[in-house]
């Protein structure tokens, strides 16, 4: 990674444009180096800086203010999507999936209610704890998913499962099911898949 970090000064702000194709810990050992830099920058004044590039997790975002905060007073602002988004799904459909018809729901889901579809299931919302979502083909869900989501119900394992964050206790895909440990809820994942050895990964 020739440059994963750049800053360039604007009339009212500066902004720091991180490379979709970093890793976070380049993005940390960059901007390290450029701090000294970016505090010449705020000698007679406190402008804004605003964080552009690369869809952050909440993790990520709290370490990169604390990094500039430390050494500098400054508001800083993160273009950065707060929900998953089309954008952030991006990667869950890299792999090969395969076309199916799809069922949009808006709204969050509450304990208690059931949506069954032979497609695929877009949830424009939360999928809270006690809700559940079956389908036949892959499962989306632009919010959190608290509650049961079973994706491929029908037995298809290239079935996908993606979310905001995945918060809850089991995950299904096919026939497959996935206990969640402690320390996975602890982590931010947003996409579960089969991987070759018939058992469900996570991302």
């Amino acid at each position: 990674m020739r440059n994963p970090v750049g800053i360039s000064m604007k009339k009212d702000e500066i902004v720091i444009r991180i490379s979709e194709k970093a890793t976070h810990e380049e993005t940390v050992e960059c901007l390290n180096k450029k701090i000294p830099a970016l505090k010449k920058l705020y000698k007679t004044e406190k402008t804004p800086i605003i964080v552009v590039g690369k869809v952050l997790k909440n993790k990520e975002i709290e370490e990169i203010k604390q990094i500039i905060t430390k050494e500098i007073d400054v508001k800083i602002n993160f273009d950065s999507p707060k929900v998953l988004g089309l954008h952030g799904i991006k990667k869950a459909f890299e792999k090969d999936i395969e076309n199916s018809e799809t069922k949009f729901y808006k709204g969050n889901m509450r304990s208690g209610q059931k949506i069954e579809f032979e497609g695929s299931l877009v949830i424009l919302g939360d999928v809270n704890g006690g809700a559940e979502v079956i389908a036949g083909e892959n499962i989306v869900i632009l919010g959190a998913l608290r509650g049961l989501a079973h994706a491929g119900a029908k037995g298809n394992k290239k079935a996908i499962i993606a979310s905001n964050r995945i918060e809850c206790p089991q995950i299904r895909i096919a026939n497959i099911v996935k206990e969640m440990e402690k320390e996975e809820l602890d982590e931010e994942y947003k996409y579960a898949s089969v991987n070759e050895e018939d058992k469900i990964s996570l991302e």
